[in-house]
Order: structure tokens, then sequence, then C-alpha cells
């Protein structure tokens, strides 16, 4: 099989490289055989450089990001454009994001009942948390998430909060659910994995109710981990298509 290689951000965190590396074993264990690999672009180790650095012929990178922003436009194909420079045997494919898919969603509502959190519960109000992004196309999905959810759940209300970069921020967030009646605050978290923003946006949230719920990043969960193989497929199709076009 044509390798996968699954290349996420990193962080000093080491939560969260030992969670992308429990996503990537699950992955493994859906389609055994399959040569799935772990990388970073910076913070955490391997590199993604490093290890296309040691690979021959084509190759799948599959970008663990959640939004079309900065990362998955610039600096993704920029350490592939590198990799390939170094090493002209190497052929790489570079998939979609992840997101948006009803995938991810599937996994946040989850983690979100998980939690503790119901469906129905008209005192409630959800916060879908992101990282946030300069990119204002990334936050409005994150945004038509939320939006979705507040018609569809039957709670007080959900909207979207951001560690950084955009707003609400988490007190404009909280102020937004209390005014439309919510008495309870969940927080449903669009991160992959924990590190310093999910933590932010958590300790914000538990500033203002200590009694929030907090449901854990996506992490290693199946649908998250099926989604990554889907990423795969298309691009070993559309691979396909071009050698018999």
């Amino acid at each position: 099989m044509i390798p996968l290689i699954a290349v996420a951000h990193g962080s000093r965190d080491p939560r969260s490289a030992a969670t992308i590396t429990s996503l990537v074993s699950v992955v493994r264990s859906l389609r055994p055989g399959l040569d799935a690999r772990v990388s970073f672009m910076d913070l955490s180790a391997p590199r993604l450089g490093d290890v296309l650095a040691g690979l021959r012929g084509p190759v799948v990178v599959v970008p663990l990001l959640l939004g079309r922003a900065y990362h998955a436009r610039i600096d993704v194909p920029a350490l592939v454009h590198e990799a390939c420079q170094r090493n002209p045997r190497l052929s790489v494919s570079v998939t979609d994001v992840l997101g948006p898919s009803p995938r991810l969603e599937s996994a946040a509502l989850r983690r979100l009942t998980a939690a503790g959190a119901t469906f129905d519960a008209p005192s409630l109000g959800v916060i879908l948390a992101g990282a946030g992004s300069s990119d204002a196309r990334a936050n409005a999905r994150v945004a038509a998430i939320a939006h979705r959810w507040s018609l569809q759940a039957g709670w007080a209300g959900a909207i979207e909060a951001f560690a950084a970069a955009a707003s609400p921020t988490v007190p404009e967030a909280v102020a937004a659910l209390r005014k439309q009646g919510a008495s309870r605050i969940a927080v449903a978290s669009w991160f992959l994995a924990p590190g310093l923003l999910p933590d932010r946006v958590y300790d914000s949230v538990l500033e203002l109710d200590p009694d929030a719920l907090i449901a854990d990043p996506l992490g290693a969960d199946p649908d998250v981990a099926e989604l990554i193989l889907h990423r795969y497929d298309e691009a070993l199709q559309e691979t396909d298509l071009e050698r018999t076009g």
C-alpha cells in the first residue's frame, strides 16, 4: 500500500503528540497492513520533512487540520515542496483537510455527551470552542456548525468561541448564551488534541462558570480515524484518474 503520512501542527504540550499518535494507531487498526505514520509541522517530533526524507515513490500526506486556513494553504505545501526538492524520488499527494465533516461533528457531539450534556435541554447553552484564525472563512465554518446545532439540538443556544485571532471570545459567547436563557454552560471541542489553546478556552470558561461541562478534544475517535482514511482513499482515486486520463 502507498504510505499514509498524517501531519499535525505540533505542540510543546506532550499530551498533543500522544493523542495524535493514538489517533494514527486507530487508523492502523481500521486498515491492517497500511503504513500509516505520524508527523508534525513544528514543535513536536518527528517533523514532516524528516519522515518524508526516508521514503521513496508515491506517498499520501493527510493534514490533521480541522479547517482550510494558513497551515493548510501555506505551511503544509511548503514543507512538502521542500521535501520533494531534496528527494527527487519522492512523489507526494496532499489531501484536503479533515474539516468540515459530519464525522467531526459526530465526534464532537459524542465528546460533549460524554461530558454530561444532553439534547433537548432548554436550559443548556453550548459553546463550540475552536482555535480561531486570521482567515475569516475558517472561522465562519465553525460558526455555521454552532448555528446548525442551535437550531437542531433543543438547547437555549449554541455559539462558537475562539481561543485567539477571532471573535467571539469565551466571555462574549457566555454572555450571549446567558441572554438566550442559558442557566448552564457546556463546551464542545473543535480541537483535535489537548494543548495550550484548548486549555486557554477551558480555563476562561471555568473562571466564569466553575460548574461548566467541558468536553474533551476529538482525539483518537473512530469517526476521526475513518475520516483520515476517507481523505487517503480520495487521494488514491484522484491519482488513479490522473494516470488513466
